[in-house]
């Protein structure tokens, strides 16, 4: 099978994806918990959804991240993944970096193919640069997100006249059975505690033989960052993180969901899915250089997401 999981080398690079406790400026001093002891981020860290680089390589007024415990946050606070409250800075600062312009869009894209002719759904599709990139390949695209400021940015960008929808991954979807050629589901999977009706329903949209394309957070990614932090994370547990970002100087409070690589293949397999490729890519060939941090810049892979084909058969 392409991308067979590799195991991780003697002193691995982890680029930390949303959820991991260790995401966060490197030298910044976190508390991942209480309890917890201090931690000190390596240099070679960075925030996988954000593209958290190491400081001299942060433009100003990116974006950074905190750990934080769920038990104290005061039940009158703003409620979490509210990207309504940061759309604007949130797309702005995601357009080109590392992490999304290099690593995860071009993969997905990749894992694609040709998409010319096809109807393809983009879930939780943000501002849209993955929906763009499929339209200038000569897909027919649609997409859905549950925030409408969010998606008031990808209208910015694909014109006025572009199929977006305000859905919620994991309700029903206002689409008819078999009506999309292939799903793209990027980074969005990870917010959910309960794959199981997410996955249902972008296998009722899917016409037969058609399929998903997923990335998630890489579970072994958050595992050893875990570890090398001296806490006792169950990798075979499933299990929500929290997280305090800072987006364009504004504070957002985000949760995640971790779980297993079984855990996910059997919630796959559970809703009618055929596992064709798991990938663990490379970032893309023409990255600048400036973009890599050192510890990156003589490396083609790293630890970061798991990226899926998934058919509908």
């Amino acid at each position: 099978m392409p991308g067979v999981l590799k195991a991780a080398p003697t002193v691995p690079l982890v680029v930390l994806a949303p959820g991991s406790a260790l995401a966060g400026p490197p030298g910044a001093a976190r508390r991942p918990d209480k309890e917890g002891p201090l931690i000190r981020w390596p240099p070679v860290t960075v925030h996988a959804s954000m593209g958290r680089m190491p400081n001299d390589h942060n433009p100003p007024g990116g974006i950074s991240t905190r750990l934080i415990s769920l038990s104290d946050v005061p039940a009158d606070q703003p409620r979490f993944n509210d990207y309504d409250s940061f759309a604007e800075a949130y797309a702005a600062e995601t357009e080109n970096n590392l992490i999304s312009g290099y690593y995860t869009r071009p993969a997905m894209l990749a894992l694609a193919g040709d998409v010319a002719g096809r109807r393809i759904l983009d879930a939780g599709c943000g501002a849209g640069p993955l929906l763009a990139a499929l339209r200038d390949r000569g897909a027919i695209v649609t997409g859905f997100d549950k925030s409408a400021g969010m998606l008031e940015e990808a209208r910015r960008r694909l014109g006025d006249d572009a199929d977006l929808q305000v859905a919620e991954l994991g309700r029903p979807l206002p689409f008819p059975d078999g009506t999309f050629d292939d799903v793209t589901a990027s980074l969005v999977l990870h917010y959910l505690e309960d794959w199981g009706p997410a996955l249902a329903e972008l296998r009722r949209v899917l016409k037969p033989g058609g399929r998903l394309i997923a990335s998630v957070d890489h579970p072994f990614a958050t595992y050893l960052a875990d570890r090398e932090a001296g806490r006792k994370t169950d990798y075979f547990a499933t299990y929500k993180w929290a997280e305090e970002w800072t987006v364009g100087g504004q504070k957002a409070l985000m949760s995640f969901w971790a779980r297993p690589l079984h855990a996910m293949t059997d919630a796959f397999t559970a809703a009618g899915f055929r596992i064709t490729v798991i990938s663990e890519p490379a970032f893309a060939p023409d990255t600048p250089r400036e973009l890599l941090p050192a510890n990156i810049a003589d490396r083609r892979r790293f630890l970061c997401f798991l990226f899926f084909v998934l058919d509908a058969s």
